[in-house]
């Protein structure tokens, strides 16, 4: 069963950030883009580039996760030599098992799992990021280079730099210095949490760095300042592309946002297609008083109300009169008869009673106040009742703050 390269997909962060909207899912099945899910990004890279050996390490609330994912068919990786494998934490008789205690020791407690395939290289990836990437292009940077890391990375804005691990290179972008999330950063090169690493050289170091008591065995914490103190050839891959970590429920809106411009993220572009788990559904239909205009619609709506600069997944209801604008709609939401919707994510399920209000437009409120409401799951806005910007509701209907 020998492969050339596999891939590790780390998708089982609680994504504390998204707040209501994974409260009962992990972050990588977070809908997104109508018709997506958040991991659907990674696995048709994985496809699209040829890797066709992909474990999946989940473990926060991974039942949805894990139903979505299945035998791996609509991304092609139900093959009898590899495919789609999930990977939750286990105990092994004799020991005490535990969750995954970090990145690295996700990949720690699954070397079994890579050691079947007897890869040269590995492919470490975070089910947490929209963009579109072929992976195997940075694995021939790697190879050219005789890279023991090769760590992808993308231009920030200065302001944001504090966020991610960041790199400095030399001339050759081999990387000099690394700091994860500084306070005061000394470049704006930003690790997209994307890693190529010759397997032999990680094993062990996985294997040093779990006998360290003192480690959080972590990729950005531990793994690589030690390769890099050890003298390691490490090579930042610049990513020229459309990339967005959607950890904040702001970036999640603005990823949504984003799709409605081509020029952004153009997810009509066949030659490297988004594949996703699609629900069986009718068409959309639009009634004749349907106003929709430089939106997304799925399969399974029912429009007959206005909708402008939108994104509506499955089976979403727009009654006749009602009004959404600037909002992100999941599966299943119901906006009923006259009611508005703007400049708000509404999660799966939710309805919205008539004649009530949701959001607003910066324009129309105080820039100090004003921000993205978000109703979580299933919650139920009554008829004619407001719900301000930057309000977070859950299904309880309780005010969550940010």
């Amino acid at each position: 069963m020998k492969k050339e390269c596999i891939a590790m997909l780390l998708a089982g962060g609680q994504g504390s950030r998204l707040y209501v909207l994974t409260r009962n899912v992990a972050k990588p099945a977070v809908p997104y883009g109508g018709k997506y899910r958040i991991i659907d990004f990674p696995l048709s890279n994985c496809t699209n580039a040829g890797i066709d050996t992909v474990g999946v390490l989940t473990q926060y609330k991974p039942l949805e996760l894990n139903s979505y994912i299945g035998s791996g068919q609509p991304w092609d990786l139900d093959r009898a030599n590899g495919g789609v494998h999930i990977l939750p934490p286990y105990m092994v008789e004799g020991e005490k098992g535990s969750w995954y205690k970090g990145t690295a020791n996700a990949i720690y407690q699954n070397m079994g799992f890579v050691d079947l395939y007897d890869p040269e290289y590995v492919v470490i990836l975070s089910g947490d990021h929209i963009y579109k990437m072929n992976y195997m292009k940075m694995v021939a940077a790697h190879k050219a280079a005789g890279a023991a890391c090769t760590i992808s990375v993308i231009e920030v804005p200065w302001t944001e730099a504090s966020r991610f691990g960041i790199m400095s290179v030399d001339e050759e972008n081999n990387i000099v210095a690394f700091e994860e999330k500084p306070k005061e950063p000394k470049s704006n090169l930003a690790s997209m949490g994307i890693y190529v690493f010759t397997w032999k050289k990680l094993r062990q170091y996985l294997i040093d760095d779990e006998a360290d008591p003192k480690s959080s065995n972590d990729f950005g914490k531990n793994i690589i300042p030690t390769m890099l103190a050890a003298g390691e050839k490490m090579l930042a891959y610049r990513f020229e592309g459309y990339w967005k970590d959607v950890g904040t429920l702001e970036s999640l809106w603005d990823a949504n946002m984003d799709m409605l411009s081509r020029s952004d993220l153009d997810l009509l572009d066949d030659s490297w297609p988004v594949y996703a788990r699609i629900p069986n559904q009718p068409p959309a239909f639009l009634g004749k008083n349907a106003r929709v205009e430089h939106s997304v619609v799925t399969q399974g709506c029912d429009v007959e109300g206005s909708v402008f600069n939108s994104v509506l997944s499955d089976s979403v209801v727009v009654e006749e009169g009602a009004r959404v604008s600037y909002s992100v709609l999941m599966p299943g939401a119901v906006v009923e008869r006259g009611a508005t919707v703007e400049y708000a994510i509404l999660g799966e399920g939710v309805r919205v009673g008539a004649g009530a209000r949701v959001g607003a437009s910066p324009m129309d409120y105080d820039p100090d106040r004003w921000g993205i409401a978000v109703l979580g799951p299933s919650t139920v806005i009554a008829a004619g009742e407001v719900v301000a910007p930057k309000t977070m509701l859950d299904s309880n209907h309780e005010e969550v703050s940010r």
